[in-house]
């Protein structure tokens, strides 16, 4: 019989995590949890801005994370990661500015996306060559 139902913690059993494991899901969330989404966030699209890391300066919490990058323009920002999704919170590494009311974006591609037209053109010329290495790959 086939399974239609994801179940979250079905899949984390047979993953092999333990129970006391940092990879739980946010209900059972501990504090390496945003640091861990900022991390892959980070892994994410590095290769498309000039640098980017999560903040060692403020502090990293079950519900929020900060990452600091530097687009190929060379404008440097402080984003916010929550379940809310990502925000500018400074214009400047391991900072917030209260003042800033910025919107949260769900991915760090649309955010990205408003902050950096070179991010967008390199983004798109690394799908495309992507895309090219797919075509050949199945050419062939």
């Amino acid at each position: 019989r086939m399974e239609t139902d994801y179940n979250p913690m079905e899949m984390s059993n047979n993953m092999g995590f333990e129970e006391d494991s940092d990879y739980r899901d946010f209900d059972g969330a501990d504090v390496k949890d945003m640091r861990l989404e900022a991390e892959a966030v980070v892994n994410d699209v590095l290769f498309a801005v000039s640098n980017m890391f999560v903040s060692k300066t403020l502090p990293c919490a079950e519900d929020v994370a900060y990452i600091n990058v530097e687009t190929r323009e060379r404008n440097k920002y402080c984003l916010e990661l929550t379940e809310a999704g990502l925000r500018v919170v400074a214009y400047a590494f391991d900072q917030t500015d209260d003042s800033l009311q910025t919107p949260y974006h769900e991915t760090v591609y649309s955010l990205l996306d408003s902050l950096s037209p070179a991010y967008r053109e390199f983004f798109g010329n690394a799908l495309l060559q992507r895309l090219e290495a797919l075509k050949k790959d199945s050419q062939s």
